[in-house]
């Protein structure tokens, strides 16, 4: 084995076992997080929710939505796409929007807007924020569920334990997502069921 042929061997080694590690830490980080709505023989699909006034189509295609100057407290959003009968959904559009911190939709670009699509076993990851509240509304998340040539899901997701839920008049127990802190960042976990079998 030359010498250039073995510093390539080893360099490559090396990249699988990061690229290993970061995906057992990532595994491990959205485990540690009860899934949301329980699929199965008795379960409901996910509740629907209008998409508000600052739905923009055709976002990016993208898992991390923060930009460089943006401010906010660094969040992940995971969680799975599913059926009633807990299958995943894989190849599944999921689009997410909201504000910044400061509560303030970008309408002219698309700034914390972005789109994938479910990988085989229906996960879905986003790196962004938290959103800020605005005026009448709570801290929430936009999404739209669309499996491959099926009917989209148009819902909202909340944060738990904010005060501002009680005065929200769209706000919804069933679409609360589980979070947890982590330093200086968040996590939060919500599995949207489909209304499929």
């Amino acid at each position: 084995m030359s010498q250039s042929t073995r510093r390539r061997f080893v360099l490559s080694g090396s990249l699988a076992c990061m690229a290993l590690s970061v995906s057992e830490a990532e595994i491990a980080w959205s485990q540690g997080l009860p899934p949301t709505p329980a699929c199965g023989d008795h379960g409901e699909p996910t509740v629907r929710q209008g998409e508000g006034p600052f739905f923009k189509p055709r976002s990016p295609e993208r898992a991390d939505l923060r930009e460089p100057g943006l401010k906010g407290r660094p969040m992940e959003l995971t969680g799975f796409v599913l059926t009633r009968g807990c299958r995943p959904v894989a190849g599944a559009l999921v689009d997410l929007w909201h504000a910044d911190g400061s509560g303030v939709y970008d309408n002219a670009g698309f700034r914390l807007r972005g789109h994938q699509f479910t990988d085989s076993s229906g996960r879905f990851r986003f790196s962004t924020v938290m959103p800020g509240n605005y005026e009448g509304r709570t801290r929430h998340f936009h999404v739209k569920v669309q499996p491959a040539g099926g009917r989209v899901l148009t819902t909202q997701l909340y944060f738990p334990d904010e005060p501002n839920n009680r005065r929200d008049g769209l706000f919804r127990r069933e679409l609360l997502m589980k979070v947890e802190k982590a330093e200086d960042s968040l996590a939060g976990r919500f599995d949207f069921v489909l209304d499929i079998t």
